[in-house]
């Protein structure tokens, strides 16, 4: 029997790497995209919004609800990172992106459309796939704190066991809203970390780029535009020669779990650290407890995310 493709809300601050997620989740058929929600992140929230509404107008995907979310961080400033993802949010070289077919749905916010669709929809059904700061899952766990025993995981792009970049131990969608991802990551929802130790694996290379440039369709030269620019940035910002591409790794996951190794451990988020604030701690010492209900990634099948990936875009172009 086939199984049913599993129901997605993809949230999310595009960001290059989140173009590519919403690419891998409306071109497999694993997944059934019920919608996008946007969070202010790699840019101001009207910014990401438009962006997303941006790319599935790129996709031909103008079906899919967009919700816009919070604007700013639970308790911290507004953070962004133009050095990484340029004014737009998603600057882009060598491609004309098109204006937006669609707009966001009116009078309805992120938050409120994740409660309804999880409390709407059969418990366990249902999962969430964060790609920016928690910001909008956190609020929502908060306002009705029932979605943790009905969602049925929760996949995230954040934080790292070893490494960080917005800061020594912490990277960036757990630093800008810290307090947002202690809340998160402490629920009673299983929960899955694909943080930068494994997303630092998904790198975007001169191979890579070569099978999408041959595919000579216009989504395929969307992402190599995207990946243009992406790479330059982090040549310049963090000395990338290839850019990692973070977040359809979350996606891939949901697609294929082999597509990762993962790691049963403890998680948390640094709160108080003058040095670690926003620090994702995995407490690796074994076993982990019975009642752990979180796991992190640790190792990529390179060849078989980017195999997910390029059928993507083979299938929507």
């Amino acid at each position: 029997m086939t199984q049913a493709p599993k129901k997605i809300i993809l949230d999310c601050d595009p960001g290059h790497d989140d173009a590519v997620a919403i690419i891998l989740a409306a071109g497999n058929p694993a997944i059934d995209l019920l919608g996008i929600t946007t969070i202010g992140g790699n840019q101001t929230l009207p910014k990401v919004t438009h962006n997303a509404l941006t790319v599935l107008t790129v996709l031909g995907q103008t079906s899919v609800p967009v919700y816009a979310g919070c604007t700013r961080p639970l308790v911290q400033p507004v953070e962004v990172a133009p050095d990484i993802h340029g004014d737009s949010g998603m600057e882009i070289h060598g491609y004309q992106l098109p204006e937006p077919a669609i707009d966001v749905v009116p009078d309805v916010h992120a938050v409120d459309y994740i409660i309804d669709t999880v409390m709407n929809n059969e418990p366990g059904t249902i999962t969430l796939v964060p790609t920016g700061p928690l910001t909008n899952i956190a609020l929502a766990v908060r306002k009705e704190p029932r979605i943790a025993e009905r969602v049925k995981e929760v996949v995230l792009m954040g934080g790292g066991y070893h490494e960080g970049n917005w800061s020594a131990v912490a990277e960036f969608n757990i630093k800008v809203d810290p307090e947002a991802a202690h809340i998160v990551f402490n629920e009673s929802w299983p929960l899955t970390m694909v943080g930068l130790d494994l997303t630092h694996q998904a790198l975007a290379t001169a191979e890579v780029e070569k099978r999408l440039v041959d595919l000579d369709s216009d989504i395929a030269n969307f992402v190599v535009g995207l990946f243009g620019f992406f790479r330059q940035s982090y040549q310049d910002a963090q000395g990338f020669d290839d850019p990692p591409v973070h977040d359809p790794c979350t996606v891939a996951y949901l697609i294929d779990p082999t597509v990762m190794t993962t790691r049963k451990v403890p998680l948390d988020v640094e709160l108080r650290g003058a040095l670690t604030v926003g620090m994702t701690v995995a407490d690796f010492r074994s076993p982990a407890p019975e009642d752990c209900n979180t796991q992190v990634a640790v190792k990529l099948d390179r060849e078989k995310f980017w195999d997910l990936v390029i059928d993507a875009v083979k299938a929507l172009s």
